[in-house]
């Protein structure tokens, strides 16, 4: 048995049923799992000293493309449109191979750790030069992250009318046999499951009306959830209503695309009616307020979805878009947006933590997960609030989202230490950035 007590935290942020946030308070793991809640624990295990930190449940991170780290800022792609900049970026990426989507995940994942994140998903739909799912999960593992990659896909090139080059898409039942393989290889529907595998058809743009339907058909066998793009920005729901003759909304239900097992990326543009849809059918929403600035998309209806009652977490989408992945910048992106929008009153530092943590867990489905509570999984994060950016700060809790800080002292994923001091303590990653560096050179070239 293996304990570590989290010691004498300024306060404890439990996301908790109550929402109870627990000044000098302590967190007892055992064995990867929360033991005990309060004040005045003991162990002879472990213990970590946590005065001057602010304690949270890990964050989590809805809505990613990991190989994107290798094209960061691409001078031709900056100041496009979201249709144009895939067009940009299209031609590069189909260069990739493995070492580029293992890479390029590896810091991708790390850098999300050191923004508080212990569980994030990833939407891989591109597999140039035998890259596989596979990369991916392989550097989650070295990683520590949990993780739920979901297997995307595009089966509409260039030549039929769709946006991404002939050479990037593949055929359905290939696409399809795939997400079997990679389902039975890796997916694990049990509490505490550090790999779950989704299935992901890109958007409506890049594949077939037929294999959104034979996705979700697949996906509610397997018993694994379904994720894609969704009213991303005029753009798409103009293609929408031109090739399909509805909106995105009816588009998804018609196809089985909303329930409880299916969340969306973006929906920036959800009118009244579609975020009823959502609602009443348990479909989640993963929010990406910088990819959303970044691409000139507009302001997602947050409020309005939360209002509602649409479960909502946090994305900070690829790195081509954002350009980073810090979760805890996203937060406040988030509130700033509503807040800019609908006055400042629309959205508090608070609800923006909670859709960072326990938002997040309710869209990707995990029960175990988002809050520090007895008998949920030991993913944690500490936050020292000691040091410039929060200094003066009257309300700790707040400061995490209003002024920081953006990286975490201690991160803990099922109790193992993936964030320590600030530094990553399950690889090396000043060698991974070198190694990432020299391939991004070489896509350069």
């Amino acid at each position: 048995m293996q304990e570590i007590l989290i010691k004498g935290a300024d306060v404890v942020v439990t996301m908790d049923g109550a929402r109870r946030e627990i000044a000098g308070g302590d967190v007892l793991i055992r064995d990867g799992v929360i033991a005990a809640v309060g004040q005045g624990l003991a162990t002879a295990g472990e213990v970590v000293a946590a005065r001057g930190c602010v304690v949270t449940p890990g964050l989590v991170n809805t809505h990613h493309h990991l190989y994107q780290t290798l094209t960061r800022a691409v001078p031709a792609g900056q100041d496009a449109l979201l249709f144009g900049w895939l067009k940009t970026l299209y031609p590069i990426w189909a260069r990739f191979g493995p070492e580029e989507m293992f890479v390029s995940a590896q810091v991708g994942l790390a850098e999300l750790a050191l923004s508080g994140c212990t569980l994030t998903s990833d939407h891989l739909y591109l597999f140039p030069n035998g890259a596989r799912l596979d990369d991916t999960i392989a550097a989650a593992g070295e990683v520590g992250l949990r993780f739920h990659p979901t297997r995307g896909a595009m089966s509409i090139g260039q030549s039929a009318g769709g946006l991404p080059p002939d050479s990037l898409v593949e055929q359905e039942d290939a696409i399809l046999n795939d997400c079997i393989r990679v389902i039975d290889a890796y997916h694990n529907d049990a509490d505490g499951a550090m790999v779950r595998v989704g299935i992901a058809p890109c958007s409506p743009f890049s594949v077939s009306r037929d294999l959104m339907r034979d996705a979700a058909l697949l996906a509610r066998d397997k018993g694994v959830m379904l994720h894609t793009h969704l009213a991303e920005n005029d753009e798409d729901i103009a293609y929408s209503l031109a090739q399909f003759g509805c909106r995105p909304g009816q588009y998804a239900e018609d196809l089985g695309w909303t329930g409880a097992d299916v969340w969306h990326a973006h929906c920036v543009k959800l009118d009244s009616a579609e975020i009823d849809l959502f609602a009443r059918t348990g479909t989640g929403v993963a929010h990406c307020p910088c990819s959303n600035c970044r691409l000139g998309s507009g302001v997602a209806p947050l409020r309005a979805m939360r209002d509602a009652g649409v479960k909502v977490g946090l994305g900070v989408d690829g790195s081509a878009s954002n350009d980073a992945g810090n979760l805890i910048a996203e937060a406040r992106q988030a509130l700033l947006l509503q807040r800019v929008t609908l006055g400042a009153d629309a959205f508090s530092a608070r609800a923006a933590l909670e859709l960072a943590t326990l938002g997040g867990a309710q869209v990707l489905g995990r029960s175990d997960c988002g809050s520090i509570a007895v008998g949920k999984r030991a993913d944690i994060a500490l936050w020292d609030v000691s040091g410039i950016e929060a200094a003066g700060a009257w309300d700790p809790v707040a400061a995490l989202i209003l002024c920081g800080p953006t990286r975490v002292r201690d991160l803990f994923v099922e109790g193992r230490r993936v964030v320590r001091a600030g530094q990553m303590a399950t690889l090396d990653l000043a060698r991974v950035i070198a190694r990432q560096s020299q391939l991004a050179a070489k896509l350069m070239g």
